[in-house]
């Protein structure tokens, strides 16, 4: 009788090496890591998305402001200048305070902004603020959240343009507005500019 001789081999069902392991928990690591910088940079951009928003209305209100004084009447177009070339919107960076009886942002006759929120509060140096909704998510009441604008300065320039020849174009302007702030995620300061051309006719 034969007795069966048993295969010494084995069969091919082999686990992990201490190698391979070790290889997949560092490509897991640096896929971890990758993705938690990719989380921070997500969390700065939303903590600044309020800052951009207001720059960007505080820009369109000084070219509105423009356009309002041209289509009212309420000004000449000679006027409708930087007070350096004799008209009434201020030269230089300027902080965000409430328009005067022209109802213009960003001329000579601003004014500090008085307390007008449900709370009362006002912002320092008669800048203006903003009211947002508090927890009932209402305008209006007693858990406002205020946020002030002192971090916030704008800058508008009249500019008449030119033909080809360099001849100046009576009856239409470059109006450029910069907003200037500071970050309050990074500390970093930050500027929104845009342009636009107006006309003498409307």
């Amino acid at each position: 009788m034969k007795i069966p001789r048993t295969n010494s081999k084995r069969n091919g069902a082999s686990g992990f090496s201490l190698i391979e392991v070790m290889i997949s928990i560092l490509l897991l690591t640096m896929g971890m890591l990758s993705m938690l910088s990719v989380f921070g940079v997500a969390v700065k951009a939303t903590q600044t998305s309020q800052e951009d928003m207001i720059a960007r209305q505080l820009a369109s209100e000084a070219i509105e402001s423009v356009y309002t004084a041209r289509n009212t009447s309420q000004l000449s177009w000679t006027a409708i200048q930087n007070v350096s070339n004799g008209g009434v919107f201020v030269n230089g960076l300027q902080p965000i305070t409430c328009a005067g009886p022209d109802g213009l942002d960003g001329t000579a006759d601003d004014v500090n902004c008085v307390p007008t929120t449900a709370t009362g509060a006002a912002c320092p140096g008669g800048v203006r603020c903003l009211s947002e909704p508090g927890k009932d998510g209402i305008v209006g009441t007693p858990d406002d959240q205020i946020v002030s604008l002192a971090n916030f300065t704008r800058q508008i320039v009249i500019t008449p343009m030119t033909d080809v020849n360099g001849n100046v174009i009576p009856t239409l302007n470059s109006v450029t507005v910069t907003i200037q702030y500071t970050s309050t995620a990074n500390k970093q300061q930050k500027s929104y500019v845009i342009t636009e051309y107006v006309s003498s006719y409307h």
